[in-house]
């Protein structure tokens, strides 16, 4: 019997088999899951049996050209200009390291070189997964995908996926498939409100569960394929938003980062693996504390004035913040949102005695400062665009569509990235400014750069967004900088790996947020999570909820406050030190160590487990009714927790009440909800 290469890549918990196939010119998955699932006969063996199909188009496939796959979909579909699609190669060599793989095959009657490119990242469970694609003629490139993943199924395979749109961002959304095919995707520039770039496969309701994240700030997909003989097959990458990427000799194209993640304890430890991999994206920066913000937007909106903003950082600073960020509103022009943007220069007007001095007021109450920017957008009555028509997205002899009152930059042009790296550069230069919220309001929709020629125009401003914020990094090292984009609409790993947290929504109202909250933590760290305290009301849940509630749930991720403090009462201003001086003790385990997800906000009663050392903490909020609880008798609500160990005993810091570990596991903590109690903050100490 003819032996095929196979190779064999293993993380912490997990490995991950390829093989050269025995019926063509392509790599093939053998096994994916816990470590030694690779010894025995391939779970994704369709036996040769192909009636009516190809051997290629039946195959567990990483990675196939159109020409090679004609019917179930392929992941590359490449041509020369005027010439009929497809490519039909050759495997040329495999380059193993450590903890990498490189599988190379060559067209050379197309002239091109195609590179599946393998790596694993230390001390995770995920793979790395990208391909390089070089050419040495004309190349037309239609679908330029990043990677194909195969998971065996035996029955529908459940989907679950993260929807939503502004304001709704995150949910939580689940589908069986068991034939044919399911697509999301975004169109806007970024990933955009309505779906996030990640997805989870499991077998039906079992509980082992595959997963991968896209790595792309631009357009993308994920397709998943419920494909005959019991496999589903998930193809995912980029969009080039001219529907077509042109490649000249001596070119090579580098697609996207796919990460792919397995953990056999379901959703919730998958999403531990996808927490502990964006630890690693921190490096050293997860060892600096997410400060405590206050951010004024919602108590003053575009009405910015510096006599209001140190009456609210005084506030702010009585109540313990440490970071205080003025929003939007601050520049020339800026009333309203119909002027200002692209001219980034203080109000005078708002800053009588200077910009600077104001600062320093701000740190003179122990404070931090901080400051919002959108800078890629453009009002078309600033100094900017009067100056520079020419950087905007444009369509020749079409009209120029207002989004938000605003046009956006083309960021992918070198003189824009450098105005926008000036524009910071001198901010951060002339202002003791250590926080940036960098927010992006506005998606492409004209997009064209008129008198260049054909241009990836998504993929190089990505490239030019990126760019930018590594500079950030580079020149700016102590700045903390937060991703936003109307909320949650450019949430990836790119982005994650070069801010140090992202805003997930602009609905801050407690239910509402308690949803968008369950669904991000499923996919993205608790350390990356900003999470405000506001006076929001409920916007699809209005449902009153406690100011406690407000504030852990706020908890679970990076504390801020966003509400107007000046309508406090003193009492609420006391309370709220309470809650912020108890967070400040217990933000090392919520963003550093392992984090549980504790039912859903469909129970009565869920919440966040944090495990670091010998300290568990628990977010645990009252979801259901409150009203007459007290008037008929029952039982406490209990939550459940996880992976303690049974023998250990564990003492609750606020009551001094010890449990075993095996009663938090059987039984629960037990909490008597009411009006005036929905919310609880529990720190246990194992004994």
């Amino acid at each position: 019997m003819t032996s095929y290469p196979r190779w064999t890549l293993r993380t912490e918990h997990t490995s991950y088999t390829v093989r050269l196939s025995p019926d063509g010119p392509w790599a093939e998955l053998d096994a994916w899951g816990p470590l030694g699932v690779e010894d025995g006969p391939s779970a994704l063996d369709w036996s040769h049996r192909t009636h009516f199909v190809t051997p290629a188009d039946a195959a567990p496939a990483e990675y196939l050209p159109y020409g090679l796959r004609p019917f179930t979909g392929s992941e590359l579909v490449a041509a020369r200009p005027g010439q009929d699609r497809g490519s039909w190669w050759d495997f040329d060599s495999a380059e193993e390291g450590e903890g990498s793989l490189r599988l190379t095959f060559t067209d050379d009657v197309l002239g091109l070189r195609t590179v599946l490119c393998y790596e694993t990242v230390p001390g995770t469970d995920v793979i790395l997964r990208w391909t390089e694609l070089t050419s040495t003629q004309e190349l037309r490139l239609e679908r330029l995908d990043s990677a194909a993943v195969n998971i065996p199924v035996t029955g529908a395979a459940r989907l679950t996926y993260l929807t939503g749109q502004w304001s709704q961002e995150f949910w939580r959304t689940q589908l069986d498939l068991s034939r044919g095919t399911f697509t999301m995707g975004s169109l806007q520039g970024a990933p955009g409100h309505g779906y996030a770039p990640w997805l989870a496969v499991q077998d039906g309701e079992a509980e082992a569960a595959y997963g991968i994240a896209l790595e792309w700030s631009g357009n993308w997909h994920i397709t998943a394929e419920a494909e005959p003989g019991g496999s589903v097959r998930v193809r995912a990458g980029r969009v080039p938003h001219e529907g077509v990427v042109h490649l000249t000799p001596g070119d090579t194209l580098t697609t996207p980062r796919l990460a792919c993640a397995f953990s056999p304890d379901g959703l919730d430890g998958l999403s531990r693996v996808w927490h502990r991999y964006e630890r690693h994206l921190a490096g050293e920066r997860l060892n600096r504390p997410r400060k405590v913000l206050y951010n004024s937007w919602e108590a003053t909106g575009f009405d910015v004035d510096a006599a209001g903003q140190l009456e609210l950082a005084k506030l702010a600073a009585d109540i313990g913040a440490e970071l205080f960020v003025v929003d939007d509103g601050w520049f020339t022009g800026r009333g309203d949102d119909t002027g200002g943007l692209g001219d980034w220069y203080p109000d005078p007007a708002a800053f009588p005695q200077g910009f600077g001095p104001f600062v320093e007021d701000i740190r003179a109450l122990g404070l931090d400062f901080g400051l919002w920017v959108e800078p890629e957008a453009v009002s078309p009555t600033s100094r900017l665009y009067a100056e520079h028509p020419e950087w905007v997205y444009r369509i020749e002899g079409r009209p120029a569509r207002l989004v938000r009152n605003q046009l956006l930059l083309d960021l992918g042009r070198t003189d824009v990235q450098d105005f926008v790296i000036g524009t910071l550069d001198r901010l951060l230069g002339a202002y003791d400014i250590s926080y940036l919220k960098w927010d992006m309001n506005r998606p492409p929709t004209e997009r064209g750069r008129p008198g260049h020629g054909p241009a990836d125009l998504d993929a190089e401003h990505v490239a030019g967004y990126l760019r930018v914020l590594d500079h950030l990094r580079a020149a700016h090292p102590d700045v903390t900088v937060e991703g936003c984009a109307g909320g949650g609409g450019r949430i990836e790993h790119a982005t994650i790996a070069r801010t140090d947290v992202v805003w997930p929504s602009d609905n801050t109202a407690p239910l509402d947020r308690l949803s968008v909250q369950h669904g991000f933590l499923h996919a993205h760290a608790p350390h990356v999570m900003s999470s405000w305290v506001t006076d929001a009301p409920g916007i699809l849940d209005p449902r009153p909820r406690s100011l406690a509630f407000r504030f852990v749930n706020a908890i679970c991720g990076v504390l801020g406050i966003g509400a107007d403090l000046r309508a406090w009462t003193p009492q609420e201003r006391a309370e709220a030190a309470e809650w912020i001086a108890r967070y400040k003790r217990v933000r090392d385990v919520v963003h550093r160590g392992e984090a549980r997800l504790l039912g859903t906000p469909d129970d009565s009663t869920c919440g966040v487990q944090y495990d670091l050392d010998d300290r568990t903490v628990v977010a645990a909020l009252g979801t259901g009714r409150l009203d007459g609880a007290p008037l008929l008798p029952g039982r406490p609500d209990r939550l459940r927790l996880r992976d303690l160990e049974p023998a250990a005993h564990y003492r609750d810091t606020a009551t001094g009440t010890t449990y075993s570990g095996a009663h938090l596991l059987h039984y629960g903590l037990p909490f008597a909800w009411s009006a005036g109690h929905d919310a609880e903050l529990v720190v246990l100490i194992r004994q």
